[in-house]
């Protein structure tokens, strides 16, 4: 079954940087659009970035674009989110996220989350 587990949160002072990590197994990871969502206390979960299977395309939302790099590892099985530049509104947990395609549906994988929180 579709396995998603991210690691690398923490704490981290304003101004500073983390790397989050998500290990995929249970399906074919090379062919996989991938994707991280964050979701912050009493907020619905937002879309932060995706990454197109060969890494060719990557699309980021506008609250992070030239902060948050994504990237991918086809022979780990890892996709990584780089987070630099972090502010107090990034504090959320972080969900690794891929989609299937079904007739009629999409169906949404996800991860248990890694919280990440931005203070002084």
């Amino acid at each position: 079954q579709v396995q998603l587990v991210e690691s690398g949160g923490g704490l981290v002072q304003p101004g500073g940087s983390l790397r989050l990590s998500c290990a995929a197994s249970g399906f074919d990871f090379r062919t996989a659009t991938m994707s991280w969502y964050r979701q912050a206390p009493g907020k619905e979960r937002d879309w932060v970035a995706v990454i197109s299977s060969t890494s060719i395309t990557t699309n980021y939302a506008d609250s992070v674009k030239g902060r948050f790099t994504i990237s991918r590892d086809n022979a780990k099985n890892t996709v990584t989110l780089q987070m630099d530049s972090l502010k107090p509104e990034d504090t959320a947990v972080y969900y690794c996220n891929t989609k299937k395609v079904r007739p009629g549906i999409v169906v949404d994988y996800w991860g248990q989350g890694t919280q990440v929180t931005v203070s002084s």
